[in-house]
């Protein structure tokens, strides 16, 4: 159990970090993405068709992965003792 922070808190704290930073990612790749689609279309002449479900799963996809990986590191975390974390800090 971590100084003033319960198990449970360290692990809700990692999720949500894990999950912030592969819905950032996603939204940066889907809007890359995009762009680039944009820009292939435009210079090859095709028509722009961007589906924004494509946009939403992808990001959806993201926050799925990055809960999934970030389930273990949580789970170590919470069960770090405090002073064992600030010895190797």
């Amino acid at each position: 159990m971590a100084v003033g922070a319960s198990r449970r808190d360290i692990r809700w704290q990692f999720l949500i970090e894990a999950l912030l930073l592969a819905l950032m990612g996603g939204l940066v790749g889907a809007v890359s993405g995009a762009a680039a689609a944009v820009v292939i279309a435009w210079k090859a002449g095709w028509p722009i068709l961007i589906s924004p479900w494509a946009i939403v799963l992808a990001c959806g996809f993201a926050g799925f992965i990055g809960i999934s990986f970030g389930l273990y590191p949580a789970h170590r975390a919470a069960r770090l003792d405090p002073i064992v974390a600030l010895r190797f800090e």
